[in-house]
């Protein structure tokens, strides 16, 4: 259960331990967010490659990927079922259709989970910011203080 805390009440080495939690909080949401745009720019790609898989394009000469630097020639010999790796070392065999059908799902569900991620990391940043402004206030007030009593 969530706890609410009064910043203004917190001192300044508990300001900046607040700070450097939300920190690590804001941090692992980016990165979370980060990888699951590259995953779904993965599908992206999947599902667009699957567009060359016409009728005219059977037989027609192409580059097989080895790995990602090297390349074979190789001669597309059925365009109307894929390989799908749906992870772990497991490959399904699909028609087009219906891979591209999956890619979407995947790309619909990565969209859905970037969506989820996006509002808790606005709002982990306007908490950093909230400390931070606080952190600027007890600093000057502090200032302030000591100027008091070095002038007196």
């Amino acid at each position: 259960m969530a706890q609410t805390v009064n910043i203004t009440e917190l001192s300044l080495p508990q300001l900046e331990g607040l700070k450097s939690q939300l920190d690590q909080e804001v941090e692992f949401l980016s990165s979370s967010i980060a990888q699951l745009k590259v995953v779904q720019t993965k599908f992206v790609e999947a599902k667009e490659c699957l567009n060359i898989l016409h009728k005219s394009n059977e037989g027609k000469q192409i580059l097989v990927p080895l790995t990602s630097s090297m390349y074979v020639p190789g001669t597309l010999s059925n365009v109307s079922d894929v390989l799908v790796d749906v992870g772990t070392g497991y490959y399904v065999e699909n028609t087009a259709e219906d891979a591209k059908a999956f890619f979407k799902r995947k790309i619909d569900f990565l969209t859905k989970q970037i969506e989820k991620i996006q509002p808790a990391l606005q709002e982990k940043h306007g908490m950093k910011q909230a400390v931070i402004e606080m952190m600027s206030i007890k600093i000057q007030q502090l200032n302030a203080a000591q100027a008091g009593t070095s002038k007196a």
